[in-house]
């Protein structure tokens, strides 16, 4: 019997689903962090650990992760030394990996055309057409990662920097953020310099909490926001019949919020990202077609 798994790893969490050659799933697990980038050792042994556990739900032996088939979505497998470097440790039988926004897409609408962007701490916009696939951003948000949760945050912070010191007229979102420093510039100017992506995104509910309640300054945050996403997805050339649809932490909050045309093509997922990482371990490895085009 021949056993394929596909692996969804991120910055905050790694899954895994075994399946059977008909994609029957027959166990799932899951375990910490799977960044390739910022922690290669960490994503490693959390892969396996997700792995294992798949395997034991599913009642069968570990050693058999030595002949399982695997497809693997990772955040950073944009850098391709960082793919080279976990390929040669994994335990699989045979692997194949790629951006964990290739295996969302393919969760979202299947093995077909459409589109998606995927907007959490980080994002990416990502389309398939005649299985030519582009993607947008996903390149840190320093430079990158468009409406995400680590820009809409830093741009949080800012905004209420602006407001304390009287460049931008204060609101109750900008008096709770500098409230959460003590009211002091050099507090929240300390806290920015050493933020992490997920530290500057622990404000983004803040700014939807308060757009919502028709608060100005989030109101601008989130409409500033909603304007890269839509340059984004213009770039992307949907076509009107796409399933499209809006994922991440934060791809339903903006969904509402998006302009008619767009609106109205967003479609709920058909599945997730680790069921979409499954359905291409078993289409890439069933035919024995490893080096073929896994798109």
């Amino acid at each position: 019997m021949s056993f394929f798994i596909g692996i969804d790893g991120g910055g905050t969490g790694c899954r895994a689903l075994l399946c059977d050659a008909s994609a029957t799933t027959l166990g799932t697990g899951k375990a910490g962090p799977a960044n390739i980038v910022s922690d290669l050792n960490g994503a490693h042994a959390n892969i396996t650990a997700a792995a294992q556990q798949a395997i034991q739900a599913a009642g069968l032996d570990r050693d058999i992760i030595q002949n399982v088939s695997a497809y693997l979505g990772l955040a950073g497998a944009n850098v391709e030394s960082a793919v080279t470097a976990l390929s040669e440790r994994l335990p699989f039988k045979q692997c194949h990996i790629d951006t964990d926004a290739l295996i969302a897409l393919e969760g979202a609408v299947g093995h077909a055309d459409g589109a998606a962007a995927i907007i959490g701490t980080g994002s990416i916009f990502i389309s398939r057409h005649s299985d030519k696939i582009q993607m947008l951003g996903g390149w840190g948000f320093v430079v990158s990662d468009l409406a995400s949760g680590a820009r809409l945050g830093r741009a949080c912070l800012e905004r209420s920097l602006l407001a304390h010191e009287g460049i931008v007229r204060p609101t109750d979102l900008t008096r709770k953020v500098m409230e959460r420093f003590g009211k002091s510039q050099q507090n929240l100017v300390e806290y920015a310099w050493a933020a992490s992506p997920g530290d500057f995104g622990s404000f983004a509910p803040l700014v939807f909490d308060h757009a919502d309640a028709g608060d100005s300054n989030a109101e601008i945050l989130r409409n500033d926001a909603i304007k890269t996403i839509e340059t984004a997805l213009a770039a992307l050339q949907l076509d009107s019949t796409d399933r499209f649809c809006m994922l991440g932490g934060l791809g339903a909050k903006y969904s509402p919020h998006l302009s008619t045309p767009y609106k109205e093509m967003v479609k709920p997922p058909l599945s997730d990202a680790v069921n979409g990482a499954a359905a291409l371990a078993v289409r890439c490895f069933r035919m024995g077609a490893v080096d073929a085009d896994l798109r």
